[in-house]
């Protein structure tokens, strides 16, 4: 069983406490700390977990195995180092860090500690998405010729002006930040690194805050092209389309921290001009929160690593970085 410490009591900070609370034999929560801790006393009481003053007063503590960063997106990567030369394992939410160079510091730290780094992309854990990785690699769907998605929602109406979510230092390129560096890495997942990503941004629907309307294109090293929006001024809504040279696979729904359906539409090879009707395929009710944290806490036993200098987490953020270039240039950018 790993003892872990939630750092950022927030609303997501909270939902992983409870995803593992008394039901987990892996990992528990038995520490805290967080910047309002007069906010989380109730909660840490009622979770058994034992409150720290700050975050360097609980790398000190002896007990605690490893953090868990629940934290705002530009304190991830000092944290993380913090914790590497505490001889924590840790436990990142996304994004690892805001540049590539930040990024590949926190996780060498990790790999020169020989502790475990975990870092929140919680869809890897869908069944769905395991199908459909499943569906490419024993050729069902054939080569992977271009992936397209969304991620949207009302988050630039949810914070109030001031909140550090409306920060653009805090998330750059507005909803790809928070929402987009998920549809990112399930198409790392899916497909492989990127190599050249053209985008454009905007704030359209408010007078202040980060930008509410942002779209990328994607070249992939394989070849393959891509397509993600984020747009954070409208319905919620998420879309992820995986287009092969024998069919589709596709998921999206409003909801995205449920267990989703797998939509999945294949050509008949001796009647191609036959429109064939998708496949809708449901999978047991499972939480994506509890299955990362409980896979984190396994390696972190073992000792084995997880995201690692030059792996998809550092990728992602490269590719974060090249679409604020891109941006700032109005042209492609091609990444190292």
């Amino acid at each position: 069983m790993i003892r872990a410490a939630i750092v950022g009591l927030g609303t997501w900070g909270q939902n992983l406490v409870r995803s593992v609370h008394s039901q987990s034999g892996a990992i528990e929560f038995v520490a805290a700390a967080t910047r309002t801790p007069e906010k989380a006393r109730e909660f840490a009481a009622l979770h058994g977990l034992r409150m720290f003053e700050s975050y360097e007063e609980l790398l000190r503590e002896p007990s605690v195995d490893a953090v868990v960063l629940a934290t705002p997106h530009s304190m991830h990567t000092e944290q993380v180092v913090q914790a590497a030369r505490a001889g924590k394992h840790v436990f990142c939410e996304k994004p690892l860090g805001l540049d590539a160079e930040s990024a590949e510091r926190a996780a060498r730290a990790c790999a020169d500690a020989g502790v475990t780094l975990g870092v929140g992309y919680n869809w890897r854990y869908q069944p769905a998405l395991r199908e459909i990785r499943r569906l490419i690699d024993d050729g069902t769907l054939g080569r992977v010729l271009h992936i397209e998605g969304n991620f949207c929602g009302p988050s630039a109406y949810r914070f109030p002006k001031g909140h550090w979510r409306h920060d653009r230092d805090e998330a750059p390129a507005g909803g790809m930040t928070g929402r987009g560096v998920h549809v990112i890495d399930a198409m790392l997942y899916l497909a492989g690194h990127v190599e050249q990503v053209t985008a454009q941004s905007f704030r359209l629907a408010q007078d202040f805050g980060v930008d509410d309307t942002t779209s990328m294109l994607l070249r992939f090293a394989s070849g393959a092209t891509g397509y993600l929006g984020t747009v954070i001024a409208t319905a919620e809504t998420w879309r992820m389309q995986v287009f092969g040279s024998n069919g589709w696979a596709e998921v999206g729904d409003v909801e995205h921290l449920h267990t989703w359906d797998l939509k999945v539409c294949l050509i008949d090879r001796e009647h191609v001009t036959v429109k064939q009707q998708p496949v809708v395929t449901s999978f047991a009710k499972a939480s994506t929160e509890r299955a990362e944290l409980e896979h984190f806490a396994e390696c972190a036993a073992a000792r084995r690593p997880l995201a690692q200098p030059g792996g998809d987490a550092v990728h992602n953020v490269a590719l974060l970085q090249s679409i604020l270039q891109s941006i700032a240039s109005q042209s492609p950018v091609r990444l190292g």
